[in-house]
């Protein structure tokens, strides 16, 4: 009778387990239908797409007009309708666009090329629709990185650490069975994206661009117009004077020598004047004019008696005009110009000013889910009380975005918030929590050239950034910075990447399957920006790089090197020799001088 009774029980108990699994089941496939687009969606693209062991081949299958069409009307970011077949799957009525900005509008003013960075939007035409659960996928075309590498490098540097961030791999694109080029496949930052990193969790995600038109290709998300509203301007019809009448015979110098006059006017009629004190803002970039005294920077003193190697240190640390320590923005923050769109104002730069909405109307204005005044209220709250170091636990993802500094410190990634710029990363939040998601590295590694670190100077640069003072614009990191418990864990994530990634095998490994993968795609690359000799040179320099970054960053770790820009300054008698490293031969983002170069060869 007992034996009986406990036999009932278990078997009780057991039905009770099943039904509540059942019911969690439930609940997770009716967040899966709510997420994308009504359909039950088994995630298998990780597997099926991002298994970086080989190489991922994406035939595009549109009618050949239709792909010159949307080649030549780049500049409009319209969508297509193609077939794709990818990892031997086919999928009808694809949505398919050019993407990015300032690599966008360069490549269609570069009569040599027009290998864009595309969208793959899988649901865009068939709602529900996806490609293994993946509802959209970036291919990258490696702008201004002769490597190749280096957006792969950092994403597997980020994988490493566990760091919430999109799978990546390499594709070898064909356009109607031809081969195209050797692209850097990514996970989109959106539904399949937070599905697969947070389930059932209801959160929402922003992308904040304070320019809308950067160096390294970001744009805002699909219909958002960003600083410039919620339309950008039409291109002509004419697709090869994308910005209108006017522009210099030699597109090859889009933002250099012989702009039409009018500063505020730089791609022709119809784009919006800049604020007054903003100059031309890509023409005069460069090693000097922001790091002039009287646009930010205290004026040098006559006389110093600095010597040749503190004179370059100093110098260095100025990134062009970037400076990381020492930069005084003008009233109202951001760059020049006040409220100038490539400023941190609007938000971007994640900087607490007040509690009044509208001053973070350019986070808002990157919303990639669609939020409201309440979840826009959660967000300040939470930059409020993380700019005061208060209960941060409760307000910041706290582990994920140390890893994320880690990672996004040892790339020395200029174009985004380690510099000015105040873009390239997307808002994560939810239950009033913030957390800071990467996007965006064909320019680490002192890609931003003389935008922001080049020549002799920005190599020492590049190698000896500064881990402990790795954020310029922004001050949303501090908290953690001044905070010995997260300092020190900042540090342990560090060392991981130093010790066991770099040193430990796990880079020599990445970097020989990568070179085993394309050296032959690269080669025979039909599109690609730069020759195979460059490549090569530029690959084998990214991981001499990547060793001596390492050094530098043990030995700052433990002590032998300032960790700070300040004590570099003062004290620049360990920093790791970076004479051999030529930064500009890995790929930077040059405003045309690649152009030029061709034009001499």
């Amino acid at each position: 009778m007992i034996a009986h009774k406990s036999i009932t029980r278990i078997v009780g108990m057991l039905m009770m387990a099943a039904v509540s699994v059942c019911i969690l089941a439930m609940i997770f496939s009716q967040r899966a239908v709510e997420v994308l687009g009504g359909n039950v969606v088994n995630l298998q693209y990780p597997a099926e797409l991002f298994d970086t062991g080989e190489v991922l081949q994406i035939d595009i299958q549109m009618e050949p007009a239709d792909w010159e069409n949307m080649l030549a009307g780049a500049m409009a970011e319209e969508y297509y309708a193609c077939d794709v077949v990818i990892a031997g799957q086919k999928i009808c009525n694809v949505g398919i666009r050019p993407k990015g900005n300032t690599s966008l509008s360069s490549i269609a003013m570069d009569p040599d090329t027009d290998r864009f960075s595309l969208k793959l939007e899988f649901d865009h035409y068939v709602e529900g629709q996806t490609c293994f659960g993946l509802d959209k996928l970036i291919l990258n075309n490696n702008y201004a990185d002769a490597t190749n590498m280096k957006e792969a490098i950092v994403y597997d540097m980020y994988q490493y650490l566990g760091v919430d961030a999109s799978l990546y791999n390499y594709a070898e694109i064909s356009v109607n069975g031809e081969y195209w080029g050797v692209y850097l496949a990514l996970e989109a930052v959106e539904e399949s994206f937070l599905l697969r990193n947070y389930g059932a969790e209801d959160g929402e995600l922003y992308k904040p661009e304070s320019m809308d038109g950067g160096p390294g290709g970001q744009e805002m998300p699909d219909g958002k117009g960003g600083a410039f509203g919620d339309e950008m301007p039409e291109p002509p019809e004419s697709a090869g004077e994308p910005f209108g009448e006017g522009m210099p015979e030699s597109a090859g110098e889009p933002f250099g020598e012989g702009m039409p006059e009018g500063a505020g006017e730089p791609f022709g009629e119809g784009m919006p004047e800049l604020p007054e004190g903003a100059g031309a803002p890509f023409e005069d970039w460069g090693p000097e004019p922001l790091g002039k005294a009287g646009q930010g920077l205290p004026e040098q003193e006559s006389g110093n008696e600095n010597t040749s190697e503190e004179a370059a240190l100093t110098e260095r640390k100025d990134f062009g005009g970037m400076r990381k320590e020492g930069f005084i923005p003008p009233e109202g923050g951001g760059m020049p110009g006040g409220d100038h769109p490539m400023g941190g104002s609007g938000g971007a730069d994640l900087n607490y000013t007040d509690d009044e909405l509208e001053n973070y109307s350019v986070i808002w204005e990157g919303e990639v889910t669609d939020t409201g005044e309440a979840d826009h209220k959660r967000v300040v709250t939470a930059l409020k009380q993380i700019g005061e170091g208060t209960e941060l636990e409760s307000y910041l993802d706290v582990d994920n975005v140390l890893k994320y500094m880690a990672v996004h410190t040892f790339s020395v990634n200029m174009d985004s918030l380690s510099g000015n710029m105040a873009h390239n990363y997307y808002l994560y939040e939810s239950g009033g929590r913030l957390n800071i998601l990467p996007w965006d590295y064909n320019l680490a590694f002192g890609g931003m050239g003389g935008m922001g670190m080049g020549g002799d100077n920005g190599a020492s640069g590049v190698i000896n950034d500064a881990i402990d003072t790795p954020f310029q614009g922004t001050e949303f990191f501090d908290s953690l910075l001044e905070n010995e418990e997260y300092l020190e864990r900042y540090h342990a994530y560090l060392r991981q990447l130093v010790e066991e990634y770099v040193f430990g095998g796990r880079f020599e490994e990445t970097y020989n399957r990568i070179r085993n993968q394309i050296d032959t795609l690269v080669e025979t690359d039909p599109t690609a920006f730069y020759t195979y000799e460059e490549y090569e040179v530029g690959a084998e320099m990214l991981y001499q790089t990547v060793i001596l970054r390492a050094q530098s960053v043990q030995g700052q770790l433990n002590g032998t090197i300032p960790s700070t820009d300040e004590g570099q300054r003062a004290d620049s008698a360990g920093l790791v020799d970076a004479s051999e490293i030529d930064v500009d031969v890995m790929g930077t983002f040059d405003r045309g001088e690649r152009t030029e170069r061709k034009k001499r060869d």
